[in-house]
């Protein structure tokens, strides 16, 4: 069996780099240190102040490794779950009696992802791929109400192979930090539910779109943690 590397390959090149950046800035720094300021290191205090610096480059170097994460789930497949496509914190669960590209009223429900969750986005459940729409725009804070509407944003139609056959939407939106989309779906792809599809680096949210049903029940409200794959966000009964 192959050895998991628990790093996603959509943090390519900066899982690369970044690491690399602060390696070489950790040991150039070290060797300033040993050159130039070895009688300073002799008082605790100007030992503390010398390598501060030495520990903030290690903190960041670790939460890079931390932001591209990828750890192992087990997916329930489940033809009756819509599962949460991201990882974070539900700031909206709302009914909307329309949406562009939708009949009837829709369930929408975002998530916002800070700088220390897994970014990774996945499917909700078992679905061909519909057209998939980039659209330009501002990156202010995730949080603000407005940035559904106004960030850039990556629009992923998706067509449920399994009934009900709905039409549904999963919206990748950049916030103040993020400012690269990944996403490696094509039109007219199949995905299992849980299968990963891309992820959006540091800082963002997502959105998933779904027609409201009499027998589909949301099992979620705001505020609630979710983890991509795993959270039943709603369920058909």
């Amino acid at each position: 069996m192959a050895m998991r590397i628990p790093l996603t390959r959509y943090g390519l090149p900066q899982v690369v780099l970044f690491p690399t950046v602060l390696l070489a800035g950790m040991v150039f720094y070290f060797f300033i240190v040993y050159r130039f300021f070895q009688p300073v290191c002799a008082c605790p205090i100007g030992s503390l102040l010398i390598w501060l610096p030495e520990l903030i480059l290690l903190i960041l170097l670790i939460w890079v490794f931390s932001f591209f994460r990828d750890p192992h789930r087990q997916i329930v497949q489940d033809a009756d779950l819509l599962l949460a496509p991201a990882d974070g914190t539900v700031v909206s669960v709302e009914m909307l009696q329309n949406y562009k590209g939708f009949e009837g009223p829709v369930l929408r429900v975002e998530i916002f992802l800070n700088i220390f969750n897994v970014h990774i986005n996945r499917i909700p459940c078992r679905v061909k791929i519909g057209q998939i729409i980039y659209k330009p725009g501002k990156f202010i804070n995730a949080r603000n109400p407005r940035s559904s509407q106004v960030n850039e944003a990556n629009e992923i139609e998706m067509y449920r192979l399994d009934e009900p056959k709905d039409h549904l939407m999963v919206r990748q939106i950049s916030g103040a930090i993020a400012r690269r989309i990944v996403c490696q779906t094509k039109t007219g792809e199949e995905y299992a539910a849980g299968a990963q599809f891309g992820m959006i680096k540091f800082g963002s949210g997502t959105e998933l779109y779904v027609p409201v049903r009499k027998n589909m029940k949301c099992c979620i409200q705001k505020g609630d943690k979710v983890k991509a794959g795993l959270t039943v966000l709603a369920k058909y009964e």
